[in-house]
């Protein structure tokens, strides 16, 4: 469930940028941006049903998926293939994750 509530926050946070992206930057019409703004907000709250206590520590580790999201969203979407070197950040990115999440704490 954890993994699934990323990737859907992500979506939310990624698409919603896009499509406000697209409104201000490629010059499409009022409602890409009144839907990328509905899409962000929703990520503000698909964000607070993952069940980790730190508010901080959960945000961050959103920070390393969506990048992981973004490179492929960008390959996906935008048809921006990624090189090596955005790989490898993604995979560090992935790492630090994993750092954050995964240790139990007390």
């Amino acid at each position: 469930m954890t993994i699934f509530i990323f990737l859907l926050a992500g979506l939310a946070e990624i698409g919603g940028g896009y499509l406000i992206w697209l409104w201000l930057r490629e010059g499409k019409p009022l409602y890409f941006g009144l839907s990328g703004a509905i899409a962000l907000a929703l990520y503000g709250v698909i964000a607070t049903f993952q069940s980790f206590p730190s508010f901080g520590r959960v945000y961050a580790a959103y920070g390393g998926v969506f990048i992981i999201l973004s490179v492929l969203w960008g390959w996906g979407i935008d048809k921006q293939t990624p090189d090596k070197y955005d790989w490898i950040g993604a995979g560090i990115c992935l790492i630090g994750v994993a750092v954050m999440l995964l240790p139990s704490r007390q």
